[in-house]
């Protein structure tokens, strides 16, 4: 499997000697569902936004598709997508304009733009309500736009911050497919963060478990699940989790 994301011994320490994230290692392979999982306060989103060139590191490096986030950052904004759990879209604008709008910020060829915003038309599933502000849509449909948008320009790496937070179970599922669809048919790849264990018990080919700025497990889930005789996820995250704040090698 040939990887599109390389993360080596990447860190970020703060003022006053905080350290956020500790040399966190692992790769995501083309067309993989990585999960990186973890309490407040482990280091996810400061790894994460490390690796989408949103805040420099202090240590190490990430490569996506070859490309250093600390030496060719806007080589790297061309291969990924990222979706933060407080992402928005303008209110005021109609559905359908927000896609050609988001396009236009990937090209300026206009069969190409065409192109990303007809994939993104067909990936959200919303229909004529495309012709209707957003402000008027429901929660659920703003995150299927947010999402078609992000993946409608096919980039190697999509990283997304609670996808389906605050939706119910419905268009939770929904938004979970299309992730798993995306992947396994099209080799688009994954990196995502969530603390519902259930949807990452789902979704993810792999994931990883952070506390205190460190990593400190990887593997499939039922590698997981074996190696800490573990019925489900929930429990190998305890455990991981209870196991580092007691000082014990996991």
């Amino acid at each position: 499997m040939n990887e599109v994301l390389k993360v080596e011994g990447l860190s970020k320490s703060y003022k006053k000697g905080v350290l956020a994230a500790d040399e966190v290692s692992f790769t995501v392979g083309e067309g993989e569902i990585f999960a990186l999982i973890g309490p407040n306060g482990a280091g996810k989103t400061t790894t994460i936004r490390m690796i989408s060139t949103l805040i420099n590191p202090t240590g190490g490096d990430a490569f996506v598709d070859g490309h250093s986030v600390v030496k060719e950052p806007d080589k790297v904004r061309e291969c990924i997508t990222y979706l933060p759990d407080e992402a928005g879209a303008y209110k005021s604008m109609k559905g359908i304009d927000y896609l050609y709008f988001m396009a236009g910020l990937f090209s300026t060829d206009n069969e190409t733009i065409e192109k990303y915003v007809r994939r993104g038309v067909d990936m959200c599933g919303l229909g004529d309500r495309l012709e209707e502000k957003i402000g008027g849509y429901s929660r659920g449909m703003i995150r299927k736009l947010l999402l078609s948008r992000a993946v409608m320009t096919r980039p190697k790496l999509a990283i997304m911050d609670e996808a389906t937070s605050g939706l119910d179970v419905i268009n939770a599922l929904d938004i979970r497919k299309t992730i798993k669809k995306l992947a396994k048919e099209e080799g688009m790849s994954f990196l995502l963060s969530s603390h519902n264990m259930l949807e990452i018990e789902y979704v993810s080919d792999r994931v990883g478990i952070m506390a205190h700025g460190r990593l400190m497990v990887t593997g499939t889930i039922d590698e997981l699940k074996s190696r800490f005789n573990a019925a489900n996820l929930e429990e190998v995250f305890e455990r991981t989790v209870q196991g580092n704040e007691a000082g014990q090698s996991v």
